[in-house]
């Protein structure tokens, strides 16, 4: 049965997708588990860190994940929660696996972001933050580790104002700190939150609530306690900035909580409020202006793919964001890039390495389809033949760059297929030298540890072993020119010319400084620092 005639909008009306962002080890993964477990989706939830569990995180599904304790993926999510349907980017924190988590983002409507209260805004936040604010969508901030010492709540705030460059506003206030955190004080509701730690925050917590003024809490918290969250309340009533939802959905202002991911803490709260602000998926940006989700036709795009998610099978996956219409199992679709017709037959949603068939998704969904190698990042996907492009994900620079061959000279066709396909997943950007062979490539990553994670899944994963010698290139700049020869560029002596596996030329340089003197030394060209795919 066809649905395009159905009323879509009750569907599209409960959905709400968001990335999760933070610098390493801020408790990201951890409070994705709390979020499934409050959800319903599991039962308990195994933390990476925890000394009392030998169980690995759910969203965490690669090998190297899980013997290492960090995300190098990034993971697609969904849920229920009370009447919401929950789609959850949980994007890698390790700041080696920064590109995959740019190109996540632009998937997402809205981010939560995870601060580690002991040591405030720290270096990838500040990154990941301002792609948020360069998209203009809703941060919401989680303060996590209350129950550890940390730094005062006051100080937090003020930081995400002169680091960040963002106006907060606290949706709740901790009581205490440390070993003698309590639990919040909910703003919005004018009650105070008392948490009982539950299983070592492998179970759902119950809380204590009631009115600030009631006695009760003056016993349970101490006069101490009770009357320094009286100060602090009075104190941000006065000073603080206010309530703004307009300000909030703009990305100027962003809402805070606190709490403790790894003890539940304050999960619940943060939950609920978060999902009551947050609006449903907005129209998407393309050629033919906004898309609304409410278009007569189904439409989407490709922002991640993923190759070997089940080794068994050496199964490909391209994650597909849908923006408008509705999404039913065997569609056929127009590839907008390829301009050829495509049947989405295997249609899948994921759990981590769980997957469940889908048979119908709508706008704000995001669904795995088998790619069979014809799918790359940023493909539209449209059930109409109309020429519409979604505005493209951009390659981000990268900073390392090795010359990698295999060992083996008869594994060359398994090496080049395995090179490739991890390029056409986005983990690594190859290059070669104009006018040679194939023995041996160039490849440039955002962070070091991706070559680790590359020569690991290239043996893993293909049976190839590499050799890797390490370049002393640093930056990289995209070449834009009408008709470029490469006899005729003046480089220097620290740069050298690649070209993109589809022939576009690329200049690598040890120095930034070489940079600005090459291009005054060529003006017929335009050195790029990204690189958005032309469409075709």
């Amino acid at each position: 049965m066809s649905l395009e005639n159905v009323n879509t909008t009750p569907e599209i009306q409960r959905r709400r997708t968001f990335a999760i962002i933070s610098h390493p080890d801020a408790g990201k993964t951890t409070l994705t588990e709390k979020f499934l477990l409050y959800g319903g989706a599991i039962r308990e939830a195994g933390s990476v860190k925890s000394r009392r569990s030998q169980k690995h995180a759910v969203s965490d599904w690669m090998e190297i994940e899980k013997q290492r304790g960090i995300s190098v993926t990034s993971s697609v999510l969904q849920f229920n929660y009370n009447n919401f349907c929950i789609n959850i980017l949980d994007t890698p924190g390790h700041q080696d696996f920064s590109e995959d988590t740019y190109r996540t983002l632009v998937a997402a409507d809205s981010a939560v972001m995870v601060i580690d209260a002991a040591k405030g805004v720290e270096e990838q936040t500040k990154k990941l933050f301002k792609v948020c604010k360069m998209r203009g969508i809703p941060i919401f901030t989680f303060i996590n580790k209350m129950d550890a010492h940390g730094k005062d709540p006051f100080e937090l705030m003020e930081e995400l104002e002169n680091v960040l460059g963002i106006r907060s506003y606290p949706m709740d206030w901790p009581i205490g700190s440390g070993k003698e955190f309590k639990g919040v004080y909910n703003r919005r509701k004018s009650q105070i939150e008392l948490f009982d730690e539950g299983k070592h925050g492998e179970a759902i917590v119950d809380s204590v609530t009631g009115d600030v003024a009631d006695p009760k809490f003056r016993d349970l918290l101490g006069e101490y306690l009770h009357d320094k969250l009286l100060e602090d309340i009075e104190l941000l009533d006065m000073a603080g900035d206010d309530y703004d939802l307009e300000k909030i959905l703009n990305g100027e202002l962003t809402p805070v909580f606190f709490g403790s991911a790894l003890t539940n803490f304050g999960v619940e709260p943060f939950l609920e409020a978060f999902l009551d602000i947050t609006t449903p998926p907005q129209p998407r940006q393309s050629n033919l202006g906004p898309i609304a989700t409410t278009a007569p036709y189904f439409s989407g795009f490709i922002f991640k793919i993923q190759a070997n998610m089940n080794p068994a099978h050496r199964d490909r996956i391209a994650f597909l964001r849908i923006c408008s219409g509705v999404f039913e199992k065997g569609m056929m679709v127009n590839h907008v890039q390829k301009g050829k017709k495509v049947k989405l037959a295997q249609p899948q949603q994921f759990l981590a390495q769980d997957r469940a068939t889908v048979d119908v998704a709508y706008p704000g969904d995001i669904i795995g389809i088998h790619d069979p190698g014809i799918f790359n990042i940023g493909d539209t996907l449209c059930s109409d033949n109309i020429k519409l492009y979604f505005e493209g994900i951009p390659q981000f620079a990268p900073e390392h760059f090795m010359r990698i061959s295999t060992v083996n000279a008869l594994k060359r066709k398994q090496f080049l297929k395995g090179i490739l396909q991890l390029a056409e997943e986005g983990s690594i950007q190859v290059f070669r030298p104009h006018l040679t062979g194939t023995e041996e490539v160039i490849v440039g990553v955002v962070g070091v540890l991706q070559f680790e994670v590359l020569e690991y899944r290239l043996k893993n994963e293909y049976g190839v072993e590499i050799r890797m010698t390490r370049l002393p290139y640093r930056f990289i700049r995209w070449i834009e020119a009408n008709d470029f020869n490469y006899d005729t560029f003046k480089g220097s002596m620290d740069s050298t010319l690649v070209e993109t596996p589809e022939g576009e030329p690329v200049l690598l340089c040890e120095f930034e400084w070489s940079i600005r003197q090459i291009q005054e030394r060529n003006p017929q060209v335009i050195l790029r620092e990204t690189h958005l795919k032309p469409v075709e």
